[in-house]
């Protein structure tokens, strides 16, 4: 099994062929760091060239680290590495919500802002039920009240 270290920054390379787009979850993924600390290191390969952890490295930048905990996956062929860069993304994509689970896990959390990693709260609010009544004022023929009257209602 291969160890985490902790590296320069500096020293760890993106991936010139990266085929994810993800300049959109640097900023979530940097308030996740922020919040967590690191709970996953980048992988690399044994020339420090990232294998997963492209979106973790451009956080780290923003953050400004000077050191980042990788892990050499030193073991890997260079068609696993490939494989792996690709199907370590890719599998994310077939995982859904339970929307209901998920809303009863938001609103057990209080003290931690969920839309700063990019959960849209506004989604489980529920909205109040509207209903509506078979009151009908009766308007009188003649009314009581003449211009320039004026009401007080309660201590408004």
């Amino acid at each position: 099994m291969n160890n985490i270290i902790m590296m320069p920054i500096g020293d760890v390379h993106p991936y010139p062929n990266n085929p994810r787009v993800n300049k959109e979850a640097v900023d979530k993924v940097a308030a996740s760091l922020k919040a967590f600390g690191w709970r996953q290191p980048i992988v690399v390969d044994s020339n420090n060239v990232i294998i997963v952890g492209h979106t973790r490295l451009q956080a780290a930048k923003r953050l400004r680290m000077k050191e980042v905990p990788v892990l050499v996956a030193d073991d890997l062929s260079e068609e696993q590495v490939k494989a792996y860069r690709l199907a370590d993304n890719k599998t994310a994509e077939f995982a859904e919500w339970d929307m209901d689970k998920l809303g009863d896990e938001l609103a057990d959390i209080l003290d931690i802002d969920m839309e700063e990693f990019g959960f849209d709260l506004s989604e489980f609010v529920e909205e109040p039920e509207v209903v509506e009544d078979d009151f009908e004022p009766e308007i009188p023929e003649e009314p009581q009240a003449k211009h320039g009257d004026i009401y007080q209602l309660g201590r408004h």
